[in-house]
């Protein structure tokens, strides 16, 4: 019955505490006056022959509450009633969500101890992080070694994608290093995506060695379709302690330092060409603070669209119906009174 209610909002809505003084005066004429005498004025007693000796009481009562309900009526105009906000779309807000695929390498390098504990579940820790922050996106994983597979399609649930991080592992395909083919398997994913915004982010720590499709092919493709790659190289300057052979007796790997090398120059035009940008990390605080910069450069977009609404004061009805309470308690107390007489 009050739905009408909620179509309401006021401007001025402190005004509505002087409300509370209606009750108060209420109290004070009903119960605190209520065995004082009450007085009726009328020119003529012949009115009220037969008529019980309370009439006047329950008479001077209903003038007061029509009194009352003017009062009411006044207040609330003075708040400014209008049309609510709720009522009348005003501002339509959403997201314009990015489709992000991250394509890691996870060949026998990716093990050295440059990093803690090494790059590749550095890498894995990582990019954890980096799907917890994007609340609005789908992210995919991709996972390459001298082949590539998908690790995980493009998903709006980070806990099963942060699942799936957790549990990539290396040596699951042919040794070795495939860019061009990590790189394609990504574009792949986002060839059907409807988002306006397809992104990839290319983690390797070496040089293309395998696969059919040459890196640089693969960034072509990625150009055609709007996709833009960021492009991290990871490992740090001159030599890393990296697995070089199995130990026969133990199975546990045999370290060396050996020189770290990044094909830097294919990855920086694969960023170049697609509109990305390239990174090199060399500690887990670099790759961290990599992952940072690509979560504020691929911030999702806001689109506002916002409609002008006049919202009409709507206390005109109230001052009507206020005054209409006044005049009928005015008619009451003197004019059908006095006519009487």
């Amino acid at each position: 019955m009050l739905d009408w209610l909620n179509t309401y909002q006021f401007h001025e809505s402190w005004i509505l505490w002087f409300l509370l003084l209606i009750p108060i005066l209420l109290i004070h004429h009903f119960f605190i006056k209520k065995n004082k005498n009450q007085t009726l004025k009328t020119s003529s007693l012949e009115l009220f022959n037969g008529v019980e000796s309370n009439y006047g009481k329950w008479f001077s009562h209903g003038k007061y509450l029509l009194k009352m309900l003017g009062l009411s009526f006044l207040i609330v105009a003075s708040a400014r009633p209008q049309v609510s906000l709720e009522s009348a779309s005003t501002k339509q807000l959403y997201k314009e969500g990015i489709d992000i695929i991250i394509s890691m390498d996870a060949s026998g390098s990716m093990m050295a101890k440059d990093f803690s504990p090494d790059r590749f579940e550095a890498s894995k820790d990582l990019a954890k992080e980096f799907v917890h922050d994007r609340k609005n996106d789908r992210v995919g994983l991709v996972i390459f070694e001298g082949e590539a597979y998908t690790q995980c399609p493009l998903t709006s649930d980070r806990n099963i994608l942060t699942e799936l991080i957790e549990d990539a592992e290396q040596g699951i395909v042919e040794q070795g290093t495939a860019i061009g083919m990590g790189l394609a398997t990504a574009i792949n994913r986002l060839r059907e995506s409807k988002s306006p915004s397809k992104v990839i982010i290319l983690l390797t720590d070496g040089v293309n060695t395998h696969g059919k499709i040459h890196p640089l092919n693969a960034a072509d493709m990625a150009k055609e379709l709007g996709i833009r790659v960021y492009t991290i190289g990871v490992g740090t300057n001159g030599k890393a302690k990296t697995p070089v052979a199995i130990d026969p007796f133990s199975g546990k790997y045999i370290y060396d330092f050996v020189d770290v090398e990044i094909d830097e120059p294919t990855l920086k035009e694969i960023a170049q060409e697609t509109g990305g940008k390239y990174f090199r990390a060399t500690d887990n605080e670099k790759l961290k603070a990599v992952y940072k910069e690509i979560n504020q450069l691929e911030t999702a977009k806001i689109k506002t669209i916002e409609y002008e609404v006049d919202l009409p004061e709507k206390g005109f009805l109230f001052i009507v119906l206020g005054l209409l309470a006044f005049c009928i308690e005015f008619i009451v107390s003197k004019l059908i009174i006095k006519s009487i007489s």
